[in-house]
């Protein structure tokens, strides 16, 4: 019997009664390193991102026949289809009793490359993944639209994951995911959870929103709002009583506000603002900054906005570039902004006053907060 359970984004998994697949020796590699990322490309040797740092892991120059025979090894036959005809894939891969990936196959040059995500098998509790434990309020929501934004790579995924084991931990409810593909897995426990994979499970994002409320779920995860249909779905999940969670690529939160207005016409904004007004619950916006500490090799700095009525007015009147203020002046409700998340970081001593100067939004400001002034309402800073 093979040491690995392979799963693919089709319903055609591969065997192999030989034993491991090649592959895995880099994917234990990254689990042993606590690397995040795996890079394969013809002609140089792979790579690791390690604590956010693209590495060489020995001299071994890889061809692209090597890769390719790698990879196909663990595809499936569909997926090896898939990327012949349109030069990209996704799909996931799990060592048995070892960690997941989430891995991306394409076209560059003519030759075949690699980047894989490691999901670590063990969900961390937010006192782990060194976040707020504020946050443990947004996961005692019953009803609205919580999202995580910032760029790709910081921790959204993982922090998603942490609210929904807590949900999973302290509540008798149905938890419905839709991802593409799957990246955390979740063992049922006060809750019990049923996880969909795009293209395995169900063929695509569209049937997939169109049968989910017929499926009576109470907590509803969409891996990432992309378009207008996946939000518009999240957002009439949110509004017929459901705690809808997902993610989306933006930097702050008056950004993601102007983000997913973008995703509609003109004509529709009016409305997609009123029901935000309504349903948006939270947003919650990472990024991850290099630590000090080699326990901590990875810090994130975060900004918290609660949707309280000050925030709702703001919304509700076009003025998402306020947002900021209300945030920087409500830290009693569990709000923060990254210029205060980055100062708390310096005292603390994870991370050094470089980094958070090449981190914060406005250099200025946090050089005032680190030195006790008070900024905008914000309280005094010491």
């Amino acid at each position: 019997m093979s040491d690995f359970t392979p799963t693919s984004s089709t319903t055609c998994e591969p065997t192999r009664p030989n034993g491991a697949a090649k592959i895995d020796k880099y994917f234990r590699a990254m689990s042993k390193h606590e690397a995040s990322d795996l890079h394969m490309k013809a002609g140089t040797p792979p790579k690791f991102r390690l604590n956010g740092t693209i590495r060489n892991i020995d001299g071994t120059v890889l061809s692209n026949e090597q890769i390719e025979s790698m990879i196909f090894e663990i595809m499936g036959e569909e997926n090896i289809s898939d990327y012949r005809d349109r030069g990209s894939v996704d799909f996931a891969y799990q060592l048995s009793g070892a960690d997941r990936y989430r891995i991306n196959v394409f076209r560059q040059r003519g030759q075949t490359s690699i980047a894989a995500r490691r999901v670590p098998r063990e969900i961390l509790s937010f006192k782990q993944l060194n976040l707020p434990e504020s946050l443990a309020n947004l996961a005692g929501l019953h009803q609205g639209l919580v999202l995580v934004t910032g760029i790709t790579g910081s921790g959204k995924s993982t922090t998603i994951a942490a609210m929904l084991e807590e949900i999973n931990r302290t509540r008798a409810c149905h938890i419905m995911t839709l991802e593409d593909p799957i990246e955390f897995l979740y063992q049922d426990k006060m809750a019990f959870v049923n996880q969909r994979e795009i293209g395995r499970d169900v063929e695509n994002y569209h049937d997939a929103l169109k049968y989910m409320m017929r499926e009576d779920p109470d907590v509803v995860l969409i891996g990432e709002l992309r378009d207008q249909e996946t939000y518009g779905a999240a957002l009439a999940a949110a509004e017929t009583g459901h705690l809808v969670f997902g993610t989306i690529h933006s930097s702050s939160a008056g950004g993601t506000v102007a983000r997913i207005l973008e995703l509609f016409p003109e004509e529709q904004r009016a409305l997609i603002r009123s029901s935000l007004v309504f349903n948006l619950q939270a947003i919650v916006c990472l990024k991850l900054l290099p630590g000090l500490r080699p326990e901590i090799p990875r810090v994130p700095a975060c900004e918290i906005m609660i949707c309280n009525g000050m925030v709702r007015k703001m919304i509700a009147d076009g003025r998402d570039n306020e947002l900021s203020a209300v945030i920087r002046s409500s830290p009693n409700e569990g709000m923060v902004d990254f210029t205060e998340s980055i100062r708390s970081l310096v005292n603390k001593e994870w991370i050094s006053v470089k980094t958070a100067y090449a981190a914060a939004p406005n250099p200025d400001e946090l050089r005032m907060r680190l030195k006790g002034i008070s900024v905008g309402g914000g309280g005094i800073v010491g």
